[in-house]
């Protein structure tokens, strides 16, 4: 492999046109000491970190797809706040095995991510590491403070809603895992719940739009859907109750799970990384609310409420409550069948 600083200028020259759209924020981009943007309003700030054997495997996600979802993974903290997206900068672990035209294709990756959400890539690091990592710092704005939308404001008589369907991410993991739980479904299912794991897409025109409509709190389902809904009942110092009779399931995840030997209730509850928000919404606000979400695009759906008290309060489709947890990226590990 070429030197460190032939491999950033060929990395810059591959992102420099990615972004270029994003605003006049960027006054001097990568290539200096450090980038330069113009202050203006408020900037949220999120840092994310996707590494080989926890959040993907280099045997089953093309060089792509580990760039687009690094990105995709730390832009959806954005979205979960309502920013603009702004800027992205990117460090990479490099390990001894790793290509050039490998790492080429995670900056593609990159690249193509960024020029979707108009994110100027504006600077980055490579290092040497024992196992490939990306660590992600994206930075949003928004005009003013009340702008952004935070965990902490569900109040009780909220309702809850989520931008789309859930699971797709968790029945991926598990074709990628086991291929031959692809006879399960037809090839254009297997092809889009794969794509639901590899490629995820960040919900930032969603999150605007919940901002812009009155979402009280708000989060990105990350961990799934069981633990993230208790982060946003930790910091509301409010109880959430979630029907999961009315979550929206993506398709072909129930046929994958029963395959699996799995439930796919359990999937859809607790599968992680499936990047859709979920927001509590006054309930005057909420078709306000629903309708930006379609106009946007978007199948969302009413999945509970916001009460007094603590915790989380999750109830399978035949009223019995669960005790899930929900996603760990700590101690899970990603899937290491082939594509």
């Amino acid at each position: 492999m070429r030197g460190e600083f032939d491999l950033i200028r060929r990395l810059r020259e591959r992102i420099a046109a990615a972004g270029s759209d994003s605003g006049d924020r960027l006054l001097i981009a990568s290539g200096d000491d450090a980038a330069v943007t113009a202050a203006s309003g408020v900037s949220a700030t999120s840092v994310d970190c996707v590494v080989d054997g926890v959040h993907f495997r280099r045997a089953t996600f093309p060089p792509e797809a580990i760039g687009a979802k690094a990105l995709a993974a730390a832009l959806s903290d954005l979205a979960a706040m309502g920013a603009d997206p702004g800027e992205a900068y990117v460090q990479v672990g490099l390990p001894d095995d790793l290509s050039e035209a490998a790492l080429i294709g995670i900056a593609d990756g990159l690249a193509e991510v960024a020029a979707q959400a108009r994110v100027a890539v504006a600077g980055g690091d490579l290092v040497a590491s024992p196992v490939l990592f990306l660590a992600i710092t994206a930075v949003g704005h928004a005009a003013t403070l009340d702008r952004l939308v935070t965990r902490a404001g569900a109040k009780a008589g909220d309702v809850l809603l989520v931008t789309g369907p859930l699971g797709g991410a968790a029945a991926g993991r598990l074709l990628l895992d086991r291929p031959e739980l692809e006879r399960a479904v037809d090839a254009e299912t297997a092809a889009r719940l794969r794509s639901r794991q590899l490629r995820p897409l960040p919900r930032l025109a969603a999150g605007s739009a919940l901002a812009a409509a009155g979402a009280r709190a708000m989060i990105d389902l990350s961990d799934g859907l069981a633990g993230d809904a208790r982060h946003l009942a930790e910091a509301g110092a409010v109880r959430l109750v979630v029907d999961l009779g009315t979550v929206p399931t993506e398709r072909g995840v129930a046929e994958v799970a029963r395959a699996a030997g799995e439930d796919a209730e359990l999937l859809v509850a607790a599968g992680g990384e499936d990047y859709e928000l979920l927001a509590a919404v006054g309930p005057d606000r909420v078709e306000d609310a629903l309708t930006s979400l379609r106009d946007a695009g978007l199948v969302p759906a009413l999945v509970g409420g916001v009460e007094a008290g603590e915790g989380l309060v999750l109830r399978s489709a035949t009223g019995r409550e669960l005790d899930v947890r929900g996603y760990d990226q700590v101690s899970s590990r990603a899937p290491a069948g082939p594509t």
